[in-house]
């Protein structure tokens, strides 16, 4: 019997195809995200921490797929810079450095962080955070899931006001030590998890999160190192939100 070998399509034909197989995945999946509330603007921030559904189980339902190359990806073209997306008047950065850190300084405007305490949950150590050319670098924001990651797993397929969102949504931000983010990098988890183990079942979990929400997929290899670390929390809730900076704001600096 003859073969018939089909012509190997082009590029951006086979860019479209395998879009398109996303979205069918995802639309297999969009009725357990829907049902937690994880699609993006359908979780009220303010009041919803977590869910009753466990990570594996959302785990399971993430689309798996091969990364991109992300030789495209550029930071500030594709997710911009840091924004306010509570409208508080302070930028994600510094609402972050206010929720995560103690004994919290903030400027007379009330949004510039100068100094504080972080007790790091990726190391567990803690952290004098003062603000200033040679030490800011102490204590940086980290995205959970790191936003070049976020380009080669499906978020090239958000529109950029998705995108925005992303990199400055609370549950993906966290305030950790400067030089351990360093070595994350874009990494994701089947390459790098936090050296503080106890907090690795909390940290993929997040992860998880974020890709539900943003609709993102998984890699297979990503999704082993996931399942591994949740063999030993498999009742390791599905954070939705993580609370933001607190209302009353910080004291302000002192004046001189």
């Amino acid at each position: 019997m003859d073969t018939v070998r089909h012509p190997r399509l082009p590029g951006a034909a086979r860019t479209g195809a395998r879009r398109a197989a996303l979205a069918t995945r995802w639309a297999a999946a969009v009725p357990l995200v829907v049902a937690l509330g994880l699609l993006a603007g359908c979780t009220d921030d303010s009041r919803t921490t977590t869910t009753s559904s466990s990570a594996a189980q959302v785990l399971e339902e993430l689309p798996v797929d091969r990364a991109a190359s992300g030789e495209d990806y550029d930071r500030l073209e594709q997710f911009g810079d840091w924004a306010d997306p509570d409208g508080n008047g302070c930028d994600a950065r510094n609402d972050v450095l206010a929720r995560d850190l103690t004994g919290v300084v903030v400027d007379d405007a009330g949004c510039r962080v100068l100094s504080g305490v972080l007790h790091d949950p990726y190391t567990g150590a803690t952290i004098d955070f003062v603000r200033g050319p040679a030490t800011s670098a102490d204590v940086q924001i980290d995205h959970v899931v790191a936003l070049k990651n976020a380009w080669i797993t499906g978020a090239d397929r958000l529109t950029r006001d998705q995108r925005v969102a992303l990199a400055n949504d609370p549950l993906n931000l966290q305030a950790v030590d400067g030089p351990t983010n360093g070595d994350k990098s874009a990494s994701d988890a089947a390459a790098w998890l936090p050296p503080a183990e106890g907090y690795r079942c909390e940290y993929v979990a997040r992860q998880i999160a974020v890709k539900a929400k943003y609709q993102l997929f998984v890699t297979a290899g990503e999704k082993e190192a996931m399942a591994q670390v949740l063999a030993g929390c498999p009742e390791q809730a599905l954070p939705t939100a993580v609370p933001a900076a607190e209302e009353t704001a910080p004291p302000p600096a002192d004046q001189p």
